[in-house]
């Protein structure tokens, strides 16, 4: 089963990281957020990706295209130009890369790929957000169910620390990382094909028009993820996620517990 992973926004609310790559290259921990992201998805079993391009998608196609020379170890015959890989460290992925314009919208980029995504059911996510997501878990989750979408309902992270008020003294404070009431939208979806029913041009939000298209005809179901979940939206969203991955506690690295 094919993983699209929505790659091609401006990320204007992280300008400060992303005036010269796209949101899904700024690295947490020495690695693209993509890179995370797809090895969440390969943790699970699930190594066959299509990234959506736009924006400066030029860096990642340069990703991709050395990662084989970055990861492995090699010979290089100077000579005749050949090379010779003598130790896989890798991934095992394939990755395809698929330009859908500069200024098409995340409905318009799933329509876009629809020649590479075969007449079976695939996953999708957005390149800007890592979450400890039982991937398998929530495609059983969707077969069960047989309708058209399955989206993941997250808990919205809080935006500010808790405090525990006795009078004016402060009992407790803590830095919540999720709220504990209310769900929305986490990405992690699974489609059928019946989703591009929904899909009309290059302006389609898959947002608005196609997921409220599909609820209002009974074809939504939400897949309740009660863990760890985190965008990077902002700067201190990306400080959040390099701090717990130099804890060596990130919650979504769930590839150091399975094997990728």
């Amino acid at each position: 089963m094919k993983v699209v992973i929505l790659a091609g926004g401006l990320g204007t609310r992280l300008s400060e990281e992303t005036a010269a790559r796209p949101k899904p290259m700024v690295e947490i921990g020495g690695k693209p957020m993509l890179w995370h992201i797809m090895s969440l998805y390969a943790s699970h079993g699930f190594k066959d990706f299509l990234v959506a391009c736009g924006y400066r998608g030029d860096i990642i196609k340069e990703y991709f295209h050395g990662f084989a020379y970055r990861s492995n170890d090699y010979f290089i015959d100077l000579q005749h130009g050949t090379c010779d890989i003598v130790q896989r460290n890798g991934a095992d992925w394939r990755v395809g890369l698929i330009d859908t314009g500069l200024n098409t919208m995340t409905g318009g980029r799933i329509l876009r790929l629809r020649n590479w995504l075969d007449d079976g059911p695939f996953m999708l996510t957005y390149g800007d957000g890592v979450g400890d997501v039982d991937i398998r878990g929530l495609l059983e989750f969707h077969r069960s169910h047989g309708k058209i979408a399955t989206v993941t309902a997250v808990r919205p992270p809080a935006r500010f620390g808790g405090l525990v008020l006795d009078g004016d003294a402060v009992r407790c404070f803590s830095e919540k990382s999720q709220t504990d009431e209310g769900w929305i939208n986490g990405g992690f979806f699974v489609f059928e094909p019946g989703v591009f029913e929904y899909l009309s041009n290059d302006h389609s939000i898959l947002e608005r028009e196609p997921l409220e298209g599909l609820a209002a005809d009974d074809q939504l179901r939400a897949y309740r993820h009660d863990g760890f979940w985190q965008p990077m939206d902002t700067l201190r969203e990306k400080h959040v996620l390099e701090n717990l991955w130099e804890s060596g506690n990130a919650p979504w690295a769930t590839w150091t517990r399975n094997k990728i």
